[in-house]
């Protein structure tokens, strides 16, 4: 069998869970990857054979994504020159995490596609959403990479096609400590935003992992580090808790590690405020933005001990085998369908 394995390189959550995805499906057959995207710091363990532009979103430094970056940064003639030269006909299976290139292929050739993605739980109807509508970025959410069928992950199990998150090997072989340190992540907040707010914080130890400085510096109790990811796994196990913003493998490996969490969902950003939704329901402060405003709610969650408990079993083997009879089920639908019409051209 060969398998087309296609991940969304915007952030590190899809490289970081496909790091352990490739390796099973490879069990199956044989597994050619492919990447878009302009910026994950992660490395993939084995060969890329594909790598696009795609279509991805660049973060802002006030608490979104900056638009322009963004519009400047994609080509859309370039994405679709990318669709129509990506052979997904030489593939009996094609598997996207939230990936355009790949799912926009399959819909265009009439091919069927299959999601393997944290964004395919966020549009299932039983997923908690905002309060607050929107609209337009549920669309967007939908229509991005388009899937025939889909398995989700979440920060809870909630039917028998959205289980816990995939934890990565390297996560779960760590042995947390506690430094009395704090780790950051917040991509689409400037440096300078950040510290002059955890500023006014001074009896604790910040160590923020920035996007947008390529050097390490420190200001007071405020450490700055370029994004890499030993270095930010080792920060995050062995920190005091973790605050970053409500994106899905960051909180979800936190969590696991048994850190205190807080997140700030990024504006404008629907799945990150359907995960806001799912993290408060479970007990997680949700700040609305990073500001002198919610000063006092980061306080007091630096002072609380509480730590929200989660059972993320290594479900793997489980998932991967759950996607190979999801695709080998519905080939033997079309198969059915495709009997009756063969039957008729015949006469019979």
């Amino acid at each position: 069998m060969k398998i087309l394995y296609a991940i969304q390189g915007t952030g590190n959550g899809h490289v970081a869970r496909a790091s352990d995805l490739v390796p099973e499906f490879r069990k199956y057959g044989n597994v050619d990857v492919l990447l878009s995207g302009q910026h994950s710091e992660l490395h993939l363990p084995y060969e890329v054979k594909y790598r696009f532009q795609g279509f991805g979103f660049f973060f802002g430094k006030d608490g979104g994504i900056d638009v322009r970056k963004t519009l400047r940064k994609n080509s859309v003639g370039k994405f679709f020159k990318e669709v129509s030269q990506l052979p997904v006909e030489d593939y009996d299976l094609v598997i996207s995490d939230f990936e355009p290139v790949s799912a926009w292929a399959c819909r265009l050739r009439g091919k069927p596609c299959f999601g393997m993605s944290h964004q395919s739980a966020v549009v299932d109807a039983e997923a908690p959403t905002p309060t607050t509508k929107d609209w337009w970025g549920k669309v967007i959410l939908q229509h991005y990479a388009p899937v025939s069928e889909g398995l989700g992950f979440h920060f809870r199990r909630i039917n028998g096609h959205i289980s816990t998150p995939v934890i990565r090997k390297s996560i779960r072989e760590i042995v947390p400590g506690n430094q009395g340190h704090y780790t950051v992540y917040l991509p689409a907040y400037s440096d300078l935003t950040i510290i002059s707010l955890l500023s006014e914080i001074r009896d604790e130890q910040w160590q923020v992992f920035s996007k947008h400085s390529e050097v390490p510096y420190s200001f007071n109790n405020i450490s700055i580090r370029p994004v890499e990811s030993d270095g930010f796994v080792k920060s995050m196990a062995n920190s005091a808790g973790v605050l970053c913003n409500a994106g899905f493998e960051t909180p979800a490996e936190a969590l696991f590690l048994r850190k205190k969490l807080c997140v700030i969902p990024m504006r404008h950003q629907y799945e990150q405020a359907c995960n806001a939704a799912m993290l408060k329901n479970m007990g997680i402060p949700v700040l609305p933005q990073l500001s002198s405003e919610v000063i006092s709610r980061l306080k007091a969650w630096v002072a609380s001990s509480e730590v929200i408990s989660v059972d993320y079993p290594d479900n793997v083997p489980i998932v991967v085998e759950q996607m190979m009879e999801m695709a080998e089920s519905r080939e033997m639908t079309i198969r059915r369908r495709r009997i009756p019409r063969l039957a008729g051209s015949f006469g019979m």
